[in-house]
């Protein structure tokens, strides 16, 4: 691991050491985790964009996914 400086204003660094506490958590372990969300999170994002490009750049056809409709449609 490395050692890493960041600047934080003091009501969200209160809030951090009060959250790590609640977790039973250190502020390093807390900072880690909430960055592994944050980059999880950016990564949904952007992948959602480009699918959203994909179906704006070939929309689905009428009737494409039908089939797939009356197989999961209960009886």
């Amino acid at each position: 691991m490395k050692t890493v400086r960041v600047t934080l204003d003091e009501d969200l660094l209160a809030r951090v050491d009060r959250a790590a506490r609640r977790l039973s958590s250190t502020r390093s372990a807390f900072a880690r985790d909430a960055l592994r969300a944050a980059l999880a999170a950016l990564a949904e994002r952007e992948e959602e964009r480009a699918h959203r490009r994909g179906y704006e750049a070939k929309p689905v056809r009428p009737g494409e996914f039908d089939v797939w409709h009356a197989v999961h449609t209960w009886p």
